[in-house]
């Protein structure tokens, strides 16, 4: 299959990898993100009009969430309508818009393995989402895939899937945005702060488009709710020093955790 990849970050360097027995298309603006990539089937290129002439079966959007629109209306003029389009954006907002007045046939997927806290080159037991309202031929490509890798895989709806990712990044990375912010001195004794820490720095260590992309989930407020909830809740136990309802707190919350 020919398979053309738009942005080579992190994301798109693992597909370029993972892809590589195809016919590939590699683009980004950025000449310095294009070195080292070499392959015998491999196009390299900064100009995106490249693309016509290597007339790809797919496209893989990968830039960021900020940039994934524009890309795909750029791609307009170089593409057929035949070419199957598709994002690896961990929010899809507007992106579903799109697909909706899209003329292409599209896929949406998200790997559950941010380059921050697992190997890529391990992905073996990660997870990764496939939107139920993707292109057939592209959905068994990628269930294909993501089988061999040996990856959990998911189906949700476009809707379905930013909803669940507002609770199961946005909860975690606002958790750590606060702690990061209350953070007087960087160094004191404690396995659990040092933990922590190290959470803090990874989580941080991330592109600013792509933790603000996460925050920007229309879903986002509303996990940031529950936090305040739980927090007022808090500081109402710690006020009356009540044993025995900070003793039931917290064994719901262990039962909250149980796998």
């Amino acid at each position: 299959m020919r398979i053309a990849i738009i942005g080579m970050g992190k994301m798109g360097r693992f597909f370029a990898e993972i892809l590589k027995e195809h016919s590939l298309f590699v683009y980004d603006i950025d000449n310095k993100k294009l070195e080292n990539i070499k392959g015998e089937n491999t196009v390299v290129s900064d100009k995106l009009e490249d693309i016509t002439e290597f007339n790809p079966h797919m496209v893989i959007n990968a830039v960021n969430l900020k940039n994934t629109i524009p890309v795909f209306k750029q791609l307009e003029e170089f593409i057929s309508p035949k070419v199957i389009i598709g994002d690896i954006a961990s929010v899809k907002g507007d992106i579903i818009d799109y697909y909706r007045k899209a003329k292409n046939p599209f896929f949406s997927i998200h790997p559950m393995f941010g380059p921050t806290f697992a190997d890529l080159g391990k992905v073996k037991g990660e997870c990764v989402v496939i939107m139920e309202e993707s292109d057939s031929s592209a959905k068994e490509f990628f269930t294909n895939l993501f089988k061999n890798l040996g990856l959990n895989i998911y189906h949700f709806s476009l809707d379905e899937h930013d909803r669940t990712m507002a609770y199961s990044l946005t909860l975690p990375f606002v958790a750590t945005f606060i702690f990061a912010g209350c953070i007087d001195i960087k160094t004191v004794p404690g396995t659990t702060f040092k933990k922590h820490l190290e959470i803090a720095k990874g989580l941080l260590s991330e592109d600013n488009f792509l933790l603000s992309e996460i925050l920007f989930n229309k879903h986002s407020v509303k996990e940031i709710n529950k936090v305040q909830s739980q927090l007022e809740y808090l500081k109402h136990i710690i006020n009356q020093k009540d044993s025995e309802t900070a003793f039931d707190y917290l064994n719901k919350l262990r039962k909250n955790i149980e796998v």
